[in-house]
C-alpha cells in the first residue's frame, strides 16, 4: 500500500533569526499535528524597524503522514 502525506503551510517568526523562526513554526505545528516527517522553508522575509531587522519570518511547509484506519 502506498504511503500518503499531507502538507500544511505555517508562518513562524522570531526576533533572533530565520532558523529560529522556522523552528518556531515546527514547534507550534507539533502541538496539534502528530508524526511530522519534514519541513521545507518556502520563503523568508523580515520586518524592519529603525533600519534594523526587528522580526524574522519564515513560511514553512510541514509534512506528516496520513493515518489510515
Amino acid at each position: 500500500m502506498a504511503k500518503v502525506a499531507k502538507v500544511v503551510t505555517i508562518i513562524g517568526s522570531s526576533p533572533e533569526s530565520f532558523a529560529k523562526a522556522a523552528d518556531a513554526a515546527v514547534q507550534e505545528a507539533a502541538k496539534t499535528i502528530r508524526g511530522i516527517t519534514g519541513a521545507d522553508v518556502i520563503s523568508m522575509s523580515a520586518e524592519v524597524d529603525g533600519n534594523r531587522i526587528s522580526e524574522y519570518r519564515t513560511t514553512v511547509n510541514i509534512a506528516f503522514g496520513v493515518e489510515s484506519s
